[in-house]
């Protein structure tokens, strides 16, 4: 039998989403980069407008599969498709963009109101000089309480990409599906 888990990676543009996946999976990315053109032309050239799609083996008989979103929100209906069948996700936050904190925060809603599979909320971009602190971020998400794991990671570093993952594989562990 053959354990496979459904990994979501969301967040707002500039997060790390692609660059996350494209860090630890195993296979070669499958993207949807295109040129941008619009507001986020300004951050980046080029941005995932469906998906990126990423693998990982994490025995003889259990794979993540990794789902990265599109940042921006009128791609919304791909987040849509893409959560429901996900076993659980990772919002990353941009500590340095506090104009993202907003984005960020409504794709945590409605992650929200489709599932209530674990989650875990990566805070990327914290060694920039004019990042927020965790505190700060925690209350823009409406998350005084730290209902989640939050960990700070940098999606360049293939040791912190894992860490992450694997922090959210333990909380999976008890729900795990076998498929």
């Amino acid at each position: 039998m053959q354990n496979l888990l459904r990994i979501v990676v969301a967040g707002p543009v500039g997060a790390g989403k692609s660059t996350f996946i494209r860090t630890i999976s195993e296979i070669e990315v499958v993207d949807t980069d295109r040129k941008a053109t619009d507001e986020t032309a300004d951050m980046k050239a080029n941005t995932t407008v469906a998906m990126d799609f990423g693998r990982i083996t994490l025995g003889d008989d259990m794979w993540l599969q990794l789902y990265g979103t599109p940042g921006q929100s009128r791609f919304d209906f791909m987040w849509d498709l893409l959560i429901r069948k996900a076993h659980g996700y990772i919002l990353l936050v941009p500590a340095h963009l506090p104009g993202h904190m907003r984005a960020a925060r409504s794709i945590r809603a409605f992650m929200r109101q489709r599932t209530d599979v674990p989650m875990i909320i990566g805070i990327t971009h914290s060694d920039h000089p004019h990042s927020w602190d965790l505190e700060d971020i925690q209350m823009v998400l409406g998350d005084n309480e730290q209902s989640c794991p939050y960990l700070k990671l940098n999606p360049n570093d293939r040791v912190e990409v894992a860490h992450s993952l694997l922090a959210l594989v333990e909380q999976l562990m008890p729900t795990a599906v076998a498929t």
